[in-house]
């Protein structure tokens, strides 16, 4: 087994990849430092592009609760969409201050990394 630390849009991670057998595929567990803010595409509320801010996926998951809806003003920070990925809920949170232009999934979605999940103007 191998350790790592890994730092996504400012979020610092331990990982622990196991590797079964020769040529076997490995087997990685997270466990998130802090909370991770993510984002990821679909369509529900409004056009993909409606915004000029994207909230992207940082991890591939399932969409598990929307945290904001269209028009909605949010800041910095705010969670926006929440992601479950490997058991953890994980939100994807706003980039900057704005207003929700288009929420691009829907609750169940399977989604993929860098996926942009909404948008802000």
């Amino acid at each position: 087994m191998k350790n790592y630390t890994i730092t996504v849009n400012g979020n610092v991670y331990d990982v622990t990849v196991e590797e079964k057998g020769a040529g076997a595929a490995p087997v990685a567990a997270a466990a998130p430092i802090a909370a991770a803010p993510v984002a990821a595409p679909a369509a529900t509320a409004a056009p993909a592009n409606a915004g000029g801010i994207e909230v992207k996926a940082g991890a591939a998951g399932k969409v598990f609760k929307l945290e904001a809806s269209v028009g909605q003003a949010v800041s910095k920070g705010d969670p926006v969409v929440i992601i479950e990925a490997m058991k953890m809920e994980i939100p994807v949170v706003a980039p900057e201050d704005g207003t929700v232009a288009s929420i691009n999934v829907a609750v169940g979605d399977a989604i993929e990394s860098g996926a942009v999940l909404a948008t802000l103007n």
